[in-house]
């Protein structure tokens, strides 16, 4: 009876010992929940059937790397924004420490330079029909970008051929995301070059997948390190047909394995890895190159995936078989940054660049259409109620006055003279202090002409006077208007009149 209990208890040590060993030792320190979505039985196109095994087969990596998986398979689009809805309320739910990760298998479109994830029962009869029948990569980027998390991982093996006939015009492969420009703490990769078409594969996965199962399984690999050596392995699979892409603001380290005992192999060339990066020149890059076989040149530079690095690769090696193939990588890829840049910005000026350069290309008929757009807009305000600046020295000086609308339109490029204001009104002050030079004092009519005041007229003088105004009245009275009773220069009083 006793040896079932010992042989039990054997048993359940062994197995904790086990679970001990393979699970990854950081889980232990975060929550670890992901989303994956295989869409393989389209309705309206030709099935994917390595999207379905490419969904089952990460479900069981993300398992045994501690992540609580929820797998959702040929979603519609109502099904897939709930389950991205749903699954956001499980990351909120889950707390600050957790790792978001998503997985998505299935047809990717780009369109008028957004990226759509494709449901199975999407119909389009043309271009417009997308943002109406699909779903936005951006709002899954933004939905999850907004929640306080350790570290968000998007993996898209979406960038497969373009199925519907009706989408003729669209763009080949997804445009470029820059997790940089969103909220930190992002990890996205795609399963080809942005502007490029993935391949579906010939095996039960794709090469995007199977090379995800092979190198995230390798223990204590940094997730930066582990798609540097998936895109090697992919390249290698495809005969560098097919090159993985990643952007990253990842604020955190993660590994889907802890430390499990062993080491890893270095890739060829990696004593210079450390040094490599998208700032780095093109000089800089001949001098790492430089002396290299061509093999272990080209892994560097399809590890580090720059432009820069191409480009050195393609002086250094003109005359290598694998050149042809990395120039056409590298034209795509300047192309597809201008593209970036020209719907960032979406003005006449940027979609013209665009066409400047890459009149002949794919995305040339959306640049056209994009610019068209653009010209359209109504940006033509009416002069009088355009905004008009306003010098501090116009301005009202109290909240109560209001400053007067001018007769004439303002022209705002031309900032308002405050000195021709102050020139047409003349001070006060001059009139005030300049006074009239013709009119003499007046008190050099009274003082000069008035008699001292301490003596009185003489006798003779005022009878004189008297006489001389009783005279002048009875003339006057009786006369009419001979003459005016001042005639003669004196007033009654005796005074001269000036």
């Amino acid at each position: 009876m006793r040896r079932p209990v010992f042989s039990n208890l054997l048993l359940a040590s062994g197995l904790l010992a086990f679970t001990q060993l393979v699970t990854p030792t950081d889980a232990a320190a975060e929550a670890r929940l992901a989303l994956v979505i295989g869409q393989s039985t389209y309705r309206t196109v030709p099935e994917l059937p390595n999207a379905a095994n490419d969904a089952k087969g990460m479900t069981e990596l993300l398992g045994s790397a501690g992540f609580t998986v929820t797998t959702a398979a040929n979603l519609a689009q109502t099904e897939m924004r709930a389950a991205i809805s749903d699954f956001a309320g499980k990351v909120s739910a889950s707390g600050p420490d957790t790792v978001a990760l998503v997985f998505y298998a299935g047809h990717g479109l780009q369109i008028d330079g957004e990226n759509y994830l494709v449901p199975v029962d999407l119909d389009p009869k043309r271009e417009a029909d997308i943002p109406l029948q699909g779903v936005r990569l951006n709002d899954m980027l933004n939905t999850l970008g907004a929640l306080p998390t350790r570290a968000r991982i998007f993996m898209l093996d979406a960038c497969r051929n373009n199925p519907f006939p009706a989408l003729s015009g669209a763009g080949h492969g997804l445009a470029i995301v820059d997790t940089k420009a969103g909220a930190p703490g992002s990890f996205i990769s795609y399963s080809t070059s942005p502007g490029a078409e993935a391949e579906d594969g010939n095996g039960l996965d794709s090469p995007y997948t199977t090379a995800v199962l092979t190198v995230a399984k390798q223990p204590n690999l940094p997730i930066e390190e582990m798609f540097k050596r998936i895109r090697v392995a992919v390249a290698q699979s495809t005969d560098g047909r097919q090159i993985p892409w990643e952007s990253s603001s990842l604020t955190t380290d993660f590994r889907f394995f802890g430390e499990s005992g062993g080491s890893t192999p270095a890739l060829p060339g990696a004593s210079a890895m450390a040094l490599a990066g998208g700032t780095r020149s093109v000089a800089d890059w001949r001098k790492t190159l430089q002396g290299k076989p061509a093999m272990a040149a080209y892994e560097l530079v399809i590890t580090e995936d720059t432009v820069e690095a191409y480009q050195a690769y393609i002086e250094l090696y003109a005359q290598d078989t694998r050149t042809p193939r990395l120039r056409t990588v590298l034209e795509r890829r300047r192309q597809m940054l201008a593209w970036e840049r020209a719907t960032s910005i979406n003005t006449r000026a940027s979609f013209e660049a665009y066409l400047a350069n890459w009149d002949n290309s794919d995305l040339a008929a959306t640049a056209r259409r994009l610019l068209l757009r653009v010209q359209n807009r109504n940006y033509a305000v009416p002069v009088a109620a355009a905004a008009t600046p306003v010098a501090v020295a116009m301005a009202p000086t109290c909240p109560c006055s209001t400053p007067a609308t001018p007769a004439t339109p303002v022209n705002p490029s031309v900032p308002p003279v405050i000195k021709k204001r102050v020139d047409e009104t003349p001070p006060k002050r001059k009139v005030v202090e300049t006074p009239p030079k013709r009119r003499p004092p007046s008190e050099q009519v009274v003082y000069e002409r008035a008699p001292p005041p301490d003596r009185g007229p003489p006798p003779e003088a005022v009878m004189q006077g008297i006489g001389i105004g009783v005279g002048i009245g009875l003339g006057m009275g009786m006369g009419g208007r001979g003459g005016d009773h001042n005639s003669g220069g004196y007033n009654s009083g005796g005074y001269r009149r000036y």
